[in-house]
């Protein structure tokens, strides 16, 4: 095993991925407001069905599985929290920014209100399977870790995000979409969601490896622990 840097450590880039693990969560949840069918929509064929973040949200889990991997769970799950903190507060701004009265002449509120007036229970599934989900990636990772050692870092990686992705999709769709959408539609973007995300992780592995690598080159002191 090795130690991790001190916390002080000028060189450190533990703030950097916060602040990117932060950017591309709220980023995704917007986008998330809109889903999107690609593909033949006659039955009993179905488009696929996924929302607009799923384009960036499945690097949050890259970079829940880089903070776990390198830093430990303490220190990720203080970055979980963080973003669950700042998702919470962008969400109660939009909200507020949402109930105030338009100035006369602006035309706009139907259309902000149509992206950015999150539901209730759309903000529920939001914060509800981002801290189920994040914190079962991080923890699964780091239990593995601490079974099989510094080896088989692809196993951890995958089975992080296997279990992480599968709670944060099935909670995140049942609580935000069940009775608004047919059965149908809901099964579809379930199961296209969590392939999609899955395998994103899968694509980026080797990119992932070297990240993961070049981040210990630069935050871990060699020098070996006595236990």
């Amino acid at each position: 095993m090795t130690t991790p840097a001190r916390p002080g450590n000028p060189r450190g880039v533990y703030d950097i991925i916060i602040a990117l693990f932060c950017a591309f969560l709220l980023i995704s949840n917007v986008g998330a407001t809109k889903l999107i069918g690609i593909g033949p929509s006659w039955p009993p064929v179905l488009p696929l069905v996924f929302d607009g973040g799923a384009i960036l949200f499945p690097l949050t889990y890259i970079f829940g599985d880089v903070l776990a991997e390198v830093y430990g769970f303490a220190r990720a799950r203080r970055a979980i929290v963080v973003g669950f903190a700042i998702s919470l507060a962008a969400s109660l701004i939009f909200w507020l920014v949402d109930i105030a009265p338009p100035a006369p002449g602006w035309d706009n509120q139907e259309a902000w209100h149509s992206v950015l007036g999150f539901v209730p229970r759309i903000v529920a599934a939001s914060l509800a399977a981002y801290l189920v989900g994040q914190m079962l990636n991080a923890w699964v990772l780091v239990r593995i870790k601490h079974r099989f050692g510094e080896k088989r870092l692809w196993v951890r990686l995958i089975g992080s995000t296997v279990v992480g992705e599968l709670a944060d999709t099935s909670v995140f769709c049942t609580v935000a979409w069940i009775g608004m959408v047919p059965a149908a539609t809901l099964l579809n973007y379930m199961a296209v969601g969590y392939v999609y995300k899955v395998g994103v992780e899968v694509v980026l592995l080797p990119v992932t490896y070297r990240v993961i690598a070049a981040i210990k080159r630069r935050e871990i002191d060699d020098a070996p622990v006595t236990r």
